[in-house]
């Protein structure tokens, strides 16, 4: 078990079994493709309920600025802190955020317009890093490093509720832009990018300081982004369908000729 980084690789068999769940998750989500009415679009929440999720995502933001002193403090005051290793993912993380953005903004402000698209691209920039990191942390929650006495479980806890609290809500707030719908792509980049996913667990899911690792992470990084790009990309109205001719015997009555 690697325990250089943030968390703890799997070994033996637990990395095989992360494997195959992913891999699982993976079809799962294939299938739902093929099989779901789609391209669709959610309902979007009323005025209140989108306020709601504001002020919720905002409150969880700060309780989680809390929650990570308290963790830093318990960690120092047990002489188990470290600073974390130079982590190589951050700038093409940050990079792909401000890529996202420009592009959902470009395509939505001329159905949109500029203020609605405003908004559309600013969600659709805070939610793409959270289609990674959602089922990431659940991966790594319980082999994060170093643990922290005396209780490990409840620091991780203290740790990783409200930030599953910020991811959750994060993308439900895509809920918010009229110009997101759910589509084959962005469900087939999310199979991809749970794929990629269960070959990093064959590695061990192991900390991106390796070659492989660091590649891994990047590809399922950049495959988070493309999911959201497919949720905002325009799709064309089906084509309408043709009315029936209609006859007279289809209202009921049978047509005359005039009278002469």
């Amino acid at each position: 078990m690697t325990q250089y980084g943030t968390w703890i690789s799997y070994s033996g068999t637990a990395k095989i079994m992360l494997a195959l769940v992913l891999l699982a998750a993976a079809g799962g989500v294939t299938y739902a493709a093929t099989r779901l009415p789609l391209p669709v679009r959610p309902a979007r929440p009323g005025e209140a309920a989108a306020t709601f999720m504001f002020v919720t995502l905002g409150i969880a933001i700060a309780v989680f600025t809390g929650c990570v002193a308290t963790y830093v403090k318990a960690a120092q005051r047990e002489h188990v802190f470290h600073a974390p290793p130079v982590d190589p993912i951050t700038p093409v993380t940050l990079s792909c955020v401000g890529v996202i953005f420009v592009i959902i903004l470009l395509i939505s402000a001329s159905s949109l317009g500029w203020g609605v698209a405003l908004g559309s691209a600013a969600i659709g920039a805070l939610a793409a890093p959270m289609i990674f990191e959602f089922p990431f942390d659940l991966i790594i929650m319980a082999r994060i490093y170093p643990p922290i006495p005396p209780d490990p479980a409840l620091y991780r806890i203290l740790f990783f509720a409200p930030l599953f609290l910020i991811e959750v809500v994060t993308l439900s707030l895509l809920t918010v832009s009229p110009a997101m719908r759910l589509s084959k792509a962005a469900f087939f980049s999310f199979a991809l990018m749970l794929a990629v996913f269960a070959v990093w667990g064959l590695f061990g899911f192991a900390y991106p300081s390796a070659p492989v690792p660091f590649t891994l992470n990047l590809v399922s990084k950049i495959l988070a982004f493309v999911v959201t790009l497919s949720l905002f990309l325009p799709i064309g109205p089906r084509p309408a369908r043709r009315a029936p001719a209609t006859s007279p015997i289809d209202h009921g009555h049978v047509s005359r000729p005039p009278a002469v």
